[in-house]
């Protein structure tokens, strides 16, 4: 079947264009339509018996934000996801909400969700070679494995600690890293395929 190149170039810059060219309204619009994409994505949990934290698809959605929204809004996504959730929406795991949940042992995955968003998205709008399949996936697992992982296992520190609980390295890694392994590669898998079939390879 013949493929013509330039129709897959044209319909993958067609995003990037409409995007930039796109009102301040409609890319806050965006942005909050893609808060509520990751309240749904929250709602997706399974939970681990030796971890208080859920297993989600909320890093899925918080990639995809910084891909398609770019550094501004990818991140403001993610800021609006967690206000409104601390304003009381019940949009966070399980459908809670409230500061509460800023405490709790996944507080910190929502900082780093902002913190990947924002990332991901300034390298993808300013570095054309970071669009291409291997790169793209070199930078979602890096994302993901630090730019989330580390805000998520600080937050997670300070709340078994405040448990009372003696956390050393490994417990810590076992509770906030290892349940969350294989499923966070196919997320990375889904997001790098999703980004390389829409993301254009030319500025």
């Amino acid at each position: 079947m013949f493929i013509n190149i330039n129709k897959i170039h044209e319909i993958q810059s067609s995003w990037y264009n409409w995007r930039q060219n796109a009102s301040t309204i409609t890319m806050t619009l965006m942005a909050f339509i893609f808060a509520c994409f990751t309240g749904l994505m929250a709602q997706v949990s399974i939970a681990v018996p030796w971890s208080p934290v859920l297993i989600t698809f909320q890093t899925f959605a918080a990639l995809m934000a910084g891909a398609l929204l770019g550094e501004k809004y990818g991140g403001l996504s993610m800021i609006l996801y967690m206000v409104i959730g601390v304003l009381g929406v019940p949009w966070f795991s399980h459908g809670l909400s409230g500061i509460a949940t800023i405490l709790s042992a996944s507080g910190g995955y929502l900082f780093g969700f902002i913190i990947a968003a924002t990332f991901t998205g300034y390298v993808f709008d300013n570095y054309n070679n970071a669009r291409k399949p291997l790169a793209t996936m070199a930078l979602m697992l890096f994302a993901n494995w630090v730019l989330i992982y580390i805000p998520g296992l600080v937050g997670l520190y300070f709340y078994m600690t405040s448990t009372g609980a003696t956390v050393t390295l490994l417990s810590l890694i076992m509770a906030g890293v290892v349940p969350f392994l294989f499923g966070d590669t196919l997320k990375v898998l889904l997001a790098t395929g999703i980004s390389t079939s829409i993301l254009p390879k030319e500025d």
